[in-house]
């Protein structure tokens, strides 16, 4: 019992003594916070006094500078009634000035006593103190630095100070400053530097601008600096006007960031190409289309104008109208409509004339145009491409900085991101070794299918023709519409499926992207070029039977008009004249017409081909691909249809084709370049869509050639091959007898030659004789050819040149490193 009461006992004591020491330490806790809040007291009051002393002192300063202002300010005005001047504006600033400094000042010293309460420790707070006053000192310094530097700017800009000299090389010093404004983006300099040198010279115009105005010259000065910056807006506002103005521009933008360049330069293609036909159709339509409509006879004024009787009855109905004949024959549209009256309508309108140099017109135009771009092309790609840090450029220099628009900012990822994969294309296809001789067997192989192709189609498109000319013979009324229009079936299903197949063929050459495509293109354009001329030889068969059975209508229309002479009436008959109605008079067949018909119809059904394989062969491939992809037995994305590429090189080479069937048949149907036009504003909305939401990127995207001149080469070969045929039927082909504007005549050409002799004096007849003389011409066309081969000898040398300067260049660099 002992032992445990002296054990409670113990821990009672050890209790109590763990109590006093708590006690203890609690004590000194609550004298120790006494303390600092004493001492932290007697540092907020010591901190109240000295900031009161640095108010007096400030006040005091203040009041002893505004005394000295205000003797200064007595001396100023004595001074100004003595020479009767004012310097009112002078003191303003000054007093602002003055009154900067102060709010500055107090600021400072507010910031310094804040962050003094905010700190810990008395040493840190006189620190930041000495700091404070530290920094306040030299932000009065500055500013009074400032101050002065401005008085004294202020004192040397007074324009009746400066000299007419010193005004000239301010006014220079100020365009250079703009100019410097203007470049500054592109000096190589750090940012940090660019925005200092910005502010300062932006500064300094502001400043001597105004100085400027107020010298001598003020209000000329003015009016200049306010025009030329009406004139740099205006320029600006102009280069957005004409961005703006491009026809499709952003869809093509768009575009070429997704599919890239290759892809791209098919669409500039054809927006060229709309132009083209623009112009083509303005002097069609305005010189020939509507003079004729306006001021010619009217319909069913004579047989040439007006339908058959025995056509009457089914001259509305569709199926006549879709092959363009009934009223669509006897129409403007074609050449049989056109009457050969040497002057219509009140204005004496020479429509014979005006049809045939349109015509001419039109196709020496169209050599123009396409001279004219390729040279232009040549002279934009003759400094050559620097591949040197290809990389680098791409990665450093690719982003536009100025894009402010989400949409833009996508497109242009897309398109950095396509022309990273077309320079990594091209250094793999420059690094590539392969087997020598399998490649060249492949090839080898591979142009022997293509020419087997090529003869196959020719041979079927003949063998085709001369059946719809049997068929012709029998009546077209006895046989299906298959056989009515399998001619121009065959031609455009031979245009779609032909590609494909050289497409597949093609794999077998393993060329470089940009020359595979090159390759395609001239197979296709043979293809079209076969199948163009076989169409024409066919034709040129028709036109031979249409002239033989005009020989014997004109028999016949002359036995009819006899026999019409000799039943007259005697002079006895009391009954009403005889009148014949023009549907009732008996017609020669008009072979121009049939020409531009047949080419109308190619246009028409080569066109509905296309249009209806965009929609079956990428929109419901991609309907089927998209939605069937989950339910099929294998992956439709990646295997079999798959998503279709856009077929550039079918594309392009149609294009060309129907411009030259343009070209070929505008001068039999006028109607030609209004239908294309058409077709082509359709064609660039559709196939921008079907690229957009049908095809996918190719899996080996390839850069395009910058100068697209290769598809202006193909242009300017299908636009002479095109003209031949028209020229030829022009020079040698009489026209028809009784239709068209050329009717009566021997040639075609015959018209220029009544032109001079009616409307001209003699002499001048004789001079274009003489210079339409063959001696004369075969001469000046060999001059040029000369003056051509010259010309391409010395550009050829021009750029040769220009690769050793690139290469000396280069040798240069690497010894100066």
């Amino acid at each position: 019992d002992e032992v445990s009461s002296f054990q409670e006992e113990h821990e009672r004591e050890r209790h109590r003594a763990k109590r006093r020491d708590g006690d203890r330490e609690k004590k000194k806790r609550r004298k120790g916070r006494r303390r600092r809040a004493s001492r932290a007291g007697e540092r907020e009051d010591e901190l109240q006094a000295r900031h009161e002393k640095r108010e007096a002192g400030r006040r005091k300063r203040a009041k002893n500078y505004q005394e000295s202002e205000g003797r200064e300010r007595d001396e100023e005005e004595q001074a100004q009634i003595k020479t009767g001047k004012t310097a009112k504006t002078k003191k303003n600033i000054k007093n602002e000035k003055t009154r900067k400094v102060e709010q500055e000042e107090g600021e400072a010293e507010e910031r310094n006593a804040k962050g003094k309460k905010k700190h810990g420790s008395a040493k840190k707070e006189e620190k930041d103190e000495d700091g404070g006053k530290c920094a306040a000192k030299e932000k009065t310094q500055e500013v009074k630095k400032k101050k002065h530097k401005r008085d004294s700017e202020e004192k040397e800009l007074r324009p009746e100070s400066l000299s007419p000299e010193e005004l000239e090389k301010l006014k220079e010093a100020v365009d250079e400053r703009k100019k410097l404004i203007q470049g500054l983006r592109g000096k190589p300099w750090s940012m940090k530097k660019k925005l200092v040198t910005l502010r300062e010279s932006q500064e300094f115009v502001e400043k001597y601008e105004g100085a400027l105005g107020k010298g001598k010259g003020r209000k000329l000065y003015a009016y200049k600096v306010m025009m030329a910056k009406k004139w740099m807006k205006f320029q600006r506002d102009f280069e957005n006007f004409k961005t703006a103005c491009i026809p499709w521009e952003m869809k093509i933008k768009e575009i070429e960031s997704h599919f890239g360049s290759s892809v791209a330069s098919y669409f500039i293609f054809l927006r060229w190409m709309y132009g083209i036909n623009m112009i083509l159709f303005g002097l069609t339509f305005g010189l020939v289309m509507v003079p004729e409509a306006l001021m010619g006879r009217p319909y069913g004024s004579i047989p040439r104008k007006t339908v058959p009787r025995a056509e009457e009855a089914s001259a509305m109905d569709f199926a006549v109208l879709w092959d363009f004949g009934g009223y669509a024959q006897y129409s403007v549209l074609f050449y049989g409509y056109y009457n050969n009256q040497r002057a219509i309508g009140w204005l004496k309108f020479r429509m014979p004339l005006s049809y045939f140099l349109v015509g001419v017109g039109t196709v020496a135009y169209s050599y123009m145009v396409v001279i004219r771009t390729m040279a232009r092309n040549a002279n934009e790609s003759g400094v050559g491409d620097d591949n040197s840090f290809n990389f680098s450029w791409k990665t450093f220099t690719s982003w536009d900085y100025l894009i402010g628009n989400p949409e833009t900012a996508d497109n242009k990822f897309a398109s950095i991101t396509t022309s990273f994969k077309e320079a990594i294309l091209e250094e793999q296809e420059s690094r590539k070794d392969d087997n020598i001789h399998l490649t060249r067997f492949l090839r080898v192989l591979a142009n022997f299918l293509v020419l087997c192709c090529l003869a196959g189609s020719g041979y079927l498109i003949y063998f085709v023709v001369r059946r719809s000319q049997k068929f012709a013979l029998d009546g077209l009324d006895t046989h299906t519409w298959w056989e009515r229009n399998e001619v121009n079936m065959v031609m455009s299903l031979l245009g779609m499926f032909c590609p494909m197949l050289f497409d597949v063929i093609s794999a077998l050459e393993n060329y470089h992207p940009r020359v595979a495509l090159q390759w395609q293109l001239g197979r296709i354009f043979a293809l079209f070029l076969g199948n163009l001329y076989t169409f024409i030889i066919a034709l040129m068969d028709e036109i031979n039977l249409k002239r033989e059975e005009e020989k014997i209508v004109k028999f016949n229309i002359t036995t009819w008009e006899a026999s019409l002479y000799n039943s007259t009436v005697s002079e006895n008959s009391t009954g009403p004249p005889i009148t014949i109605q023009p549907a009732d008079v008996p017609r020669g067949p008009c072979w121009e017409t049939m020409v531009g018909q047949e080419f109308v119809r190619l246009i028409i059904s080569d066109t509905m081909t296309t249009y209806i394989t965009l929609l079956i062969g990428d929109f419901l491939r991609a309907v089927l691909v998209r939605f069937l992809n989950y339910c099929w037995c294998w992956d439709l994305e990646a295997g079999f249809p798959s998503y279709s590429e856009f077929d550039v090189s079918g594309n392009v080479l149609g294009l060309i084709f129907n411009q030259g069937m343009i070209w070929m048949g505008a001068f039999y149907a006028p109607c030609l370049p209004a239908l294309n036009v058409l077709r082509l504003h359709v064609s660039m909305y559709l196939q921008c869509w079907a690229v957009m939401c049908c095809n996918v990127p190719q899996e080996r995207v390839f850069k395009a050639s910058g100068s697209n001149n290769f598809y202006m080469a193909m242009l300017l070969v299908i636009l002479f091959l095109s003209t031949l045929p028209a020229i030829y039927t022009i020079v040698t082909i009489p026209p028809s007898f009784d239709c068209g504007p050329f009717s009566g005549k021997k040639r075609m050409f015959d018209v220029i030659q009544e032109t001079l002799e009616s409307d001209f004096p003699a002499w001048f007849s004789k001079v274009f004789s003489s210079a339409s003389n063959p001696g004369l011409v075969l001469p000046f066309i060999l001059l040029m050819v000369l003056a051509i081969y010259y010309l391409q000898s010395t550009s050829k040398s021009y750029k040769e040149a220009n690769v050793e300067l690139k290469k000396k260049l280069q040798t240069c660099k690497q010894k100066t490193k």
